[in-house]
């Protein structure tokens, strides 16, 4: 659920492989419901909160020893990383009955997990990236972008600001400058058709020509996107305009990239 004090949710461990995720499954109490007892194994899940109390991601199956002499109110176990089930690691999600939380491991160990009705909620087709980690700190490649693009904690923050952008051509070195400016839905609006794997363009005349002549596959392994500025919604289009071309020409994108004007 959390590590320690809730300031570090268990999502946000997994999801960056950060050493506490190990730890905050190897800590061992002397309640006997709390430890691991004769497991080998253990299957460990993080609560995928930006889907609610009840859904729960897959975060690998882990061998358990136990370390010696005994280890009580700490790490208490070394866990090792196996490779079982690795495929669906950071992209299955399950859905429980019911909600759980630390207060139900004594209901869980007199009734079974089979209790909760454990369902597939979701398996994704590539890792998950996590909840979204602010406007500022954006920068996704094509197939990132693809992956969480409808995630709910990524589409609500993207719908609800409007803003400049800007697509890298890592290859070329080339920029493009647009923006959301007119529309309902924001960024996301603009941002879910290079989602999409069946435009990829957004309609720009140059980014088609692109896609002509290299491919697809070509915005895909090369293309990243940024956010530079985020307006809110009622802000005018004329003002998201006028700061889209002011970063037109800090970048020289019409001359050296892929703006056409």
């Amino acid at each position: 659920m959390n590590n320690g004090d809730k300031s570090e949710p268990a999502l946000d461990l997994l999801l960056s492989d950060d050493p506490k995720w190990v730890d905050m499954n190897a800590w061992r109490t002397k309640q006997p419901n709390n430890n691991y007892g004769d497991a080998e194994f253990v299957i460990a899940m993080s609560q995928y909160y930006p889907y609610g109390m009840d859904c729960f991601m897959f975060g690998g199956v882990y061998k358990i020893t136990e370390k010696s002499p005994n280890v009580f109110k700490g790490v208490g176990y070394d866990l090792e990383l196996t490779n079982i089930h690795e495929e669906y690691r950071k992209r299955l999600i399950i859905k429980l009955k019911r909600p759980i939380g630390r207060d139900t491991y004594n209901w869980l160990y007199e009734n079974a997990l089979n209790k909760l009705e454990p369902t597939v909620y979701e398996l994704a087709p590539d890792t998950k990236l996590g909840p979204f980690p602010g406007y500022q700190n954006i920068h996704l490649t094509n197939k990132e972008l693809q992956t969480v693009i409808n995630e709910p904690s990524w589409k609500q923050a993207l719908k609800n600001v409007k803003g400049v952008y800007v697509i890298t051509d890592r290859k070329t070195g080339k920029h493009y400058i647009g923006s959301a400016s007119g529309n309902t839905d924001g960024i996301w609006q603009r941002w879910q058709s290079y989602a999409d794997t069946k435009n990829l363009t957004g309609g720009n005349i140059e980014l088609e020509k692109i896609k002509a002549q290299e491919g697809m596959q070509y915005i895909v392994d090369n293309f990243t996107y940024a956010i530079l500025e985020i307006f809110d919604t009622k802000t005018k289009m004329n003002n998201i305009i006028a700061r889209e071309n002011f970063w037109k020409t800090v970048l020289d994108t019409c001359a050296h990239g892929y703006n056409t004007k």
